[in-house]
């Protein structure tokens, strides 16, 4: 199982950008943390989640 944002999923096995298309995010207004480590966007579709990651994604909303 992968944790993403604290909640366990069956995600391992697909990649970060299957995960973040999953979720509704816009890829381009998202930060995602991997295992505790920042992973730069260019990775997002090689980047292959495996059994006990743990994901954090952060998205970006403008406002004022």
């Amino acid at each position: 199982m992968v944790k993403v944002n604290g909640t366990e999923t069956g995600f391992d096995g697909k990649s970060i950008a299957a995960l973040v298309e999953n979720e509704g995010y816009d890829r381009t207004r998202v930060a995602v943390e991997l295992n505790m480590e920042i992973v730069p966007k260019a990775r997002y579709d090689e980047t292959i989640l495996k059994d006990g990651d743990s994901v954090e994604i952060v998205g970006f909303v403008g406002g004022g």
